[in-house]
């Protein structure tokens, strides 16, 4: 039991690296390796464990990081068409990097947290959608599970828990937008699991359940990936988060999305 603790411990210190990695515009890097994960101290390894530490045994799921935003969120106005974005830090740093976005469409809440796998924004998925009220949901979600951030999982288990919070969304009269999982030829934070081609199986099932069962299923792979199904250099500083011209490929389609899935009975 101990070690299962240690080796989760070390995947979400895994992820919150990550996460820094992008925050902090990659720091300091080696200059031999553009996807070389920044130097911390030992002083800032030791905090970096003791809050992830403390989110293992405490907030798994990590509920408490918009608890209070969904407290003090509004309720939904006559007429509107509230949209949650699920996710994990391709959806947080969406309104960090790409602002406009959500500032424009106020009717638009990101509820990313960065690190995330499927099964943690299953749980966390009636605080932080369902209760919302929202019109529809993004669902954007499955790269960590394949990088292995809470630890060994199947492509069936990922889509079982996408599938899961679709069925969530629609038993609660929430239109979904299914996305595809964008490219990435490498996890700088876990080199070597190859994992563009299990991303393209999973999208391959997401996009026939989606077909199979109406709901509205968003291409980012396509449009975003290289000849290495990466992605691509343009959109992105480390192969796995985009970047703001990234992401303006991604608010076109999402928008898109969005509006068939309202027009959707």
């Amino acid at each position: 039991m101990k070690s299962k603790v240690i080796k989760g411990t070390v995947l979400s210190l895994i992820a919150v690296l990550s996460f820094i990695n992008v925050a902090t515009s990659y720091g300091q890097q080696d200059s031999k390796n553009k996807n070389a994960m920044p130097r911390f101290t030992k002083s800032q390894l030791d905090s970096i464990k003791k809050i992830m530490d403390d989110r293992l045994h405490n907030d798994w799921a990590y509920l408490q990081k918009y608890a209070a935003d969904n407290n003090n969120l509004p309720a939904v106005s006559p007429g509107e068409h509230r949209v949650v974005f699920m996710g994990n830090s391709i959806t947080e740093f969406w309104k960090t990097i790409d602002g406009d976005f959500f500032s424009t469409n106020k009717n638009f809440i990101d509820r990313g947290i960065s690190g995330q796998t499927t099964p943690q924004m299953l749980l966390r998925f009636r605080d932080d959608v369902i209760n919302l009220k929202p019109s529809v949901v993004v669902i954007l979600a499955g790269t960590n599970d394949i990088a292995g951030n809470t630890g060994p999982t199947t492509i069936e288990e990922i889509f079982g828990n996408i599938v899961s919070m679709i069925e969530l969304a629609r038993a609660n009269s929430i239109k979904v937008v299914l996305c595809s999982v964008l490219p990435a030829y490498d996890y700088p934070w876990r080199p070597g699991l190859e994992p563009a081609g299990k991303i393209m199986k999973l999208n391959s099932m997401l996009k026939s359940y989606a077909n199979k069962n109406s709901i509205v299923y968003t291409d980012f792979f396509t449009p975003m990936a290289d000849q290495r199904d990466g992605l691509k250099s343009e959109y992105s500083k480390d192969g796995v988060h985009p970047n703001l011209a990234g992401y303006k490929v991604m608010d076109d389609l999402v928008v898109k999305a969005i509006n068939r899935a309202l027009k959707m009975k």
